[in-house]
């Protein structure tokens, strides 16, 4: 096997797994480990994976956010029930931001019965679902294109969006720690602060595995949403916490809210 075919075998363990050991990859493909650790130190570079010992990661850390295809099969009943009820505070007509999480994303499929409608994002998965859809007048920012996240950002996104103005905005973030919303990647989080300088109301999308969490670069304050939109398995100790702090809260469960502080 050549090598960047090897390597991209690696990538297809990781994304199914999430984690694997350097003997694993090893004896699956037949080299030795100093090789499968060249593989890696070439993949980590990259930006495709994090080592750690005896192996290799692609799950989330607070330095380093995993690969799109890897995140969307993370909490998608969650998400799907996030995607549903955020498409209800949507009416034709609207303009509407959807960044570039699976998250938001998972909103694209129902906003395909509210139409008119305009979409501005930078997230390839929605452009993808939604050209094309009659009655749908779709924005594609452009910019610098991520694999990984699989949407585009820099200089050239940020300066599209900042000619725009938006009805509404959604977003998410890999982590939410106390009342703040936190980022492992500058450049993903400068995106998202301009796409909420565009919106009239924002909303931020987070399954309930990302509370607790930390990351690298600190997005956002909760307050800056008119809500955070989760699902009911957050536990009621985040649940009381954004409540006592003023945040609005909803905890969705089947489209319906179970809580709202």
């Amino acid at each position: 096997m050549k090598p960047d075919d090897r390597r991209q075998a690696i990538m297809d363990v990781l994304m199914e797994a999430g984690t694997a050991s350097v003997e694993e990859l090893s004896f699956r493909f037949g080299v030795s480990k100093m090789t499968v650790h060249r593989d890696l130190d070439d993949l980590e570079q990259a930006g495709l994976l994090r080592k750690v010992h005896g192996g290799a990661s692609i799950q989330s850390s607070p330095q380093f956010e995993s690969d799109f295809r890897y995140r969307e099969k993370i909490a998608t009943s969650e998400k799907r029930r996030l995607g549903e009820y955020a498409a209800t505070l949507v009416e034709p007509g609207q303009s509407v931001i959807i960044d570039d999480s699976s998250t938001a994303g998972a909103i694209a499929g129902f906003l395909k019965d509210i139409r008119p409608l305009t979409v501005i994002t930078n997230n390839l998965g929605v452009i993808t679902d939604l050209s094309g859809v009659p009655g749908m007048n779709l924005i594609a920012l452009g910019g610098h294109y991520s694999k990984r996240f699989n949407g585009f950002f820099g200089v050239v996104t940020e300066e599209a969006l900042r000619s725009l103005r938006a009805d509404v905005a959604f977003l998410s973030s890999s982590a939410v720690e106390g009342t703040a919303a936190f980022h492992q990647d500058q450049e993903v989080v400068q995106i998202k602060r301009q796409m909420v300088k565009s919106a009239n109301r924002k909303y931020l999308l987070v399954d309930h595995g990302k509370f607790g969490r930390s990351a690298l670069h600190f997005l956002m304050g909760l307050e800056a949403f008119d809500a955070v939109l989760t699902g009911s398995e957050v536990s009621d100790g985040h649940a009381r916490e954004l409540g006592d702090a003023g945040v609005g809260l909803l905890r969705i469960d089947n489209q319906k809210i179970m809580e709202k502080a």
